[in-house]
């Protein structure tokens, strides 16, 4: 009978020792090494719920010669509901700052593997890195790189936001799931040379919400002195910058929202609101979130990790001069037909005033306004549209990817970085992906990660291979070096596209670039509405 897998024992100097697996092909010969669940703070459980991530310190060891630290399964699950709203809280755990570690087997180049951070999707609401498969990517590909892939606080546990926990509680912090990635990044740059990576050439990457991430990462990244900075390189793919996230002020209702849903007394100081809060029980939380108006928890403008002028950054320009300094190439894109898995994402009911309700969970009221008053004046569905759940996952794939993506990407051209872009769409879908999402839904989101991720756990044809190698992966092996790409574009707004017969296109994006800085331009002049009334509150 032959292995799947066998111990993989690792010295990590002054860390220690850990144990962790080798998988295996049916030969019996190495695929790649892997750890599951190394932790990269301390647990965020008791009165350190809602608190910024609390590094390691200097003196931890993971394991010894003697008795080995032993990393063999994967991530502990932040506690989140399911795609269906299902509740599987046996398999939750609060301590999930951890990472699981994906190593190429044989030698590593001078300096160390390539290190990708990877960030999981799910709408910052549910996911884990525990779904992602690289074995074949790593054993079949030229695409040789350590990927990290860190769990992070999502829902509720990740994004509660309250001005007067903030005021009042010096161990209360907002945006902690952020946090909890950027200190995920540090502890990378920190330690990955013990697992044979190199800390000089780390990229960030994610898919969704976890391409989200990622902007906001390297937002953060940009705004630190060079000594500080760690990110040499990203990849946002299906997501960007959204909407300038609502301020800190705003999230007042949801708070109170939540407490009048959990029969927190609001009369309560906010030291003794925030004991209350720490003291329920995972499954409660989740349970009332699932039932508020504002059911979304999503990050704030807290002026720390976040700034007022995030997106206002990226159309004066200093986004893009940051990034020309630095030398940070990006690759982002889109798929062709997203909007059908983004509207399955709880939608709104058959009318218009459900559907600003929805989008008002999600993002600051002054830019659903002014988004609905632009998609559909007289609050009436133009043509093309079925429904007004239809709609809603038009819009929502429209903010959080192709428009207001393209809204970044005009910024980036207009001073200066457009030659740092390599942007793609894809409308070619492997065949492994009509076991999850119908055909009628054609390259929806989620499709292309059989691209990215070679086969993400499904087999590809030879065919496929060839489609998947030629149009992209070559180049990400490359990109992930950090040597130049070829990408075929002549510039940064131009688009290498995957058609659907499976060729590569080089293209100009026309009309869907002009609609996207159109919609940039009505979200950019709602958040600035919305920064005001904020100021007068």
């Amino acid at each position: 009978m032959t292995k799947s897998s066998e111990p993989y024992l690792r010295d990590l100097d002054f860390r220690g020792v850990v144990e962790g697996i080798t998988y295996l092909d049916k030969k019996s010969q190495p695929l790649c090494h892997f750890f599951g669940g190394i932790p990269y703070a301390l647990p965020p459980l008791g009165s350190f719920r809602w608190s910024k991530p609390r590094p390691l310190p200097s003196c931890y060891r993971y394991g010894t010669r003697a008795n080995p630290g032993r990393y063999t399964e994967k991530c502990s699950l932040c506690p989140q509901p399911e795609f269906n709203d299902d509740l599987k809280d046996e398999l939750w755990n609060e301590d999930c700052l951890q990472s699981n570690i994906w190593i190429p087997t044989g030698d590593p180049p001078k300096g160390g593997w390539p290190v990708l951070l990877w960030i999981h999707g799910g709408f910052l609401q549910f996911g884990s890195p525990n779904e992602e498969d690289l074995r074949a990517m790593l054993s079949e590909t030229d695409c040789k790189a350590l990927v990290v892939c860190p769990a992070y606080r999502l829902n509720i546990f990740g994004f509660l936001a309250s001005p007067e926990l903030l005021e009042a509680s010096s161990d209360y912090s907002a945006n902690v799931g952020f946090w909890d990635q950027r200190l995920a990044l540090e502890w990378t740059w920190q330690n990955i040379s013990y697992f044979g990576g190199n800390p000089s050439n780390i990229t960030i990457g994610g898919y969704s919400a976890g391409s989200h991430s990622v902007f906001h990462q390297l937002a953060y990244d940009l705004n630190l002195p060079d000594s500080k900075s760690i990110v040499r390189r990203a990849l946002m793919l299906s997501n960007g910058p959204g909407l300038q996230p609502k301020p800190l002020a705003d999230a007042q209702p949801q708070f109170t929202e939540l407490l009048s849903a959990l029969q927190i007394p609001l009369s309560l100081s906010a030291t003794e609101k925030l004991a209350q809060l720490r003291a329920l029980s995972p499954k409660t939380l989740i349970q009332a979130t699932q039932r508020l108006k504002h059911h979304q928890f999503r990050a704030v403008t807290d002026n720390t990790f976040i700034q007022p002028d995030l997106l206002a950054s990226l159309d004066n320009g200093v986004f893009a001069h940051r990034m020309r300094h630095r030398n940070i190439h990006l690759i982002t894109g889109e798929c062709a037909d997203e909007h059908h898995v983004y509207g399955t994402w709880r939608p709104p009911a058959n009318n218009y005033a459900s559907l600003l309700r929805r989008l008002q969970a999600d993002y600051p009221p002054e830019a659903c306004t002014a988004l609905l008053q632009y998609y559909f004046p007289g609050r009436k569905l133009p043509p093309g549209y079925r429904s007004w759940q239809h709609a809603f996952g038009r819009l929502y794939a429209d903010i959080q990817i192709h428009h207001l993506h393209r809204g970044m990407l005009a910024g980036l051209a207009r001073h200066g970085a457009g030659h740092l872009v390599h942007r793609y769409r894809i409308e070619w879908r492997a065949q492994s992906c009509d076991a999850r999402w119908p055909r009628a839904w054609g390259v929806t989101h989620g499709t292309d990660m059989k691209i990215w991720f070679w086969g993400a756990g499904d087999a590809l044809s030879g065919a496929e291979k060839r489609v998947v190698r030629d149009a992209f992966h070559a180049h990400l092996a490359r990109f992930l070096r950090g040597e130049d790409v070829q990408w075929g574009t002549e510039h940064g707004l131009q688009v290498r596209t995957l058609g659907a017969d499976g060729t590569v296109r080089i293209e100009e994006d026309g009309e869907r670039m002009a609609e996207g800085v159109r919609v940039w331009e009505v979200v950019r002049r709602a958040g600035e509405k919305g920064v005001e009334r904020s100021a007068k509150l």
